[in-house]
């Protein structure tokens, strides 16, 4: 069979099958009287070999290699290649990503595109002022919803987190449904990332996403969401915002969102929930102190009856608090 028929059977071009008898991947076994190449079926079948090793990315020398030596073990080939592949793959996931980014940008012309790319570029920075300067830089470019909130998931940096949910919060409720996402992430620390930044943006549409997020089982998570609808006005964050009284995870912030709840018509309902932490933990003076705390950040005179109470109470020092606390106005 001649070069030109075997190019033909094969899908091998002339050009390439000479190239493959230059490197001695494939030599014709045979010539016909007038010179000319004759490929038998031996050669076809080293041709469809050849292929079939470079279809698994093989470079011809790595090729050569594994035909010519009856005792090649190709594994550490073959995971070698592995790696490279997958190397490839994330490569091509990144520019498709970066593609989808500025695309949802809408450019106007190349300059909007550059500037994206710029930013895209920045936030991809091993160095965290360069990140966090890339965010502040970006303030006029019209930056994708999508890529704020992924960049807010995965920053661990807190002043470029910040600046990242400041940048995000202008976009207005957009990202709520992208930030949502992160809500239900494996990894604790995406979650908290993910309920900071609801609670700081605008709208109604995120008060479902935190409402959910009350039953986690990371107070590192729930807290933010319970401090961030008693901010709001939910009732449904006063147990959790008790509870972060009573373990002293950010009991302060806590205690005051409690005091805007029981100041919005809620008082009731506060003053019988921190009274029966005070019950349960009647042997634990930390807890029943920072309780305490709590009632005197009460609006008005909503916690003043208990604190009387407590005044005259059997631990010495939780007694002296709660007097020292009616002494000053409620």
């Amino acid at each position: 069979m001649l070069i030109g028929e075997v190019a033909r059977r094969s899908g091998v071009s002339s050009r390439m099958l000479r190239h493959y008898e230059s490197l001695g991947l494939v030599r014709p076994t045979g010539r016909t009287v007038g010179g000319y190449r004759e490929y038998r079926a031996e050669d076809l079948r080293r041709i469809f070999e050849v292929e079939a090793l470079r279809s698994l990315g093989l470079s011809l020398r790595q090729v050569g290699q594994a035909l010519g030596d009856p005792g090649f073990e190709p594994a550490a080939l073959i995971g070698e290649l592995i790696r490279w592949a997958e190397d490839r793959v994330r490569r091509e996931r990144e520019l498709l990503e970066r593609l989808r980014a500025v695309d949802a940008s809408s450019p106007a012309g190349w300059p909007d595109v550059l500037r994206i790319v710029e930013l895209m570029r920045g936030l991809g920075s091993p160095d965290a002022a360069r990140r966090q300067q890339a965010v502040l830089a970006g303030e006029d470019v019209p930056v994708p919803v999508e890529l704020l909130a992924g960049a807010v998931l995965a920053e661990a940096d807190p002043n470029v987190a910040g600046a990242l949910r400041w940048a995000l919060a202008r976009c207005g409720g957009e990202g709520v449904s992208s930030l949502a996402v992160g809500v239900s992430s494996v990894d604790a620390a995406v979650r908290r990332r993910a309920v900071v930044a609801l609670g700081e943006m605008p709208g109604d549409g995120v008060v479902a996403v935190l409402v959910d997020a009350l039953g986690d089982a990371e107070v590192s998570v729930r807290g933010p969401a319970a401090l961030a609808l008693g901010s709001r006005g939910v009732v449904a964050a006063v147990p959790v915002l008790v509870g972060m009284v009573v373990d002293g995870v950010n009991d302060v912030e806590a205690a005051e969102v409690l005091g805007g709840l029981a100041g919005a018509g809620h008082a009731e309902g506060i003053v019988s929930a921190l009274a029966g932490e005070l019950v349960v933990h009647a042997g634990d003076q930390a807890v029943r102190i920072r309780l305490v705390q709590a009632l005197a950040e009460l609006p008005g005179d909503v916690g003043r009856g208990l604190l009387e109470v407590l005044a005259g109470d059997g631990d010495r020092a939780v007694a002296l608090f709660a007097g020292t606390l009616l002494q000053r106005p409620l």
